[in-house]
């Protein structure tokens, strides 16, 4: 991927998963600065992601409860369950601190401590014979439980 003309000369990228090898001047309107700003949904990770059933099934279960507007799915980790920690939701409001990711207009708010364990997860709506619900694919998780509720994390570098 090639940015061309920027300041008068041609800037390359590295690849996706590095920042750009040159800075903006700190002007928000200036060329580096908006090609930063347009590149930044593909260079840095999302906090999280739901698929399409799990887009549709909130966005139902938030009819059936006549939640009220700006309601979502809070998604919180704790101690417990037979892998450690264990995954906890319920529909909420967001609070201060909290961080929302929204996509096709469901919210997930996560709070400021389990942003960490959280990081990059994608959320699934799964309706089978053997179980329902929602399940998370966990990239922090070094492993998770038989249920798909509890999880043990990666362990941290020092």
């Amino acid at each position: 991927m090639k940015l061309d003309k920027v300041y008068g000369g041609e800037r390359s990228l590295y690849s996706h998963t590095r920042l750009l090898p040159w800075t903006p001047d700190g002007d928000l309107q200036s060329p580096c600065f908006s090609a930063i700003w347009l590149l930044l949904p593909f260079v840095l990770p999302r906090m999280i992601s739901l698929t399409s059933s799990a887009i549709d099934h909130l966005k139902s279960l938030i009819a059936e409860k006549q939640a009220a507007p700006g309601t979502g799915l809070r998604l919180s980790v704790e101690k417990g369950g037979c892998a450690g920690f264990q995954y906890v939701m319920a529909l909420d409001q967001s609070r201060e601190g909290d961080a929302v990711h929204e996509q096709e207009g469901v919210s997930v708010i996560i709070g400021p401590d389990s942003i960490g364990f959280l990081r990059g997860c994608e959320i699934d709506y799964v309706d089978s014979l053997a179980d329902s619900g929602f399940k998370l694919n966990n990239p922090n998780a070094a492993r998770s439980c038989g249920c798909g509720t509890s999880f043990e994390p990666q362990p941290t570098e020092k």
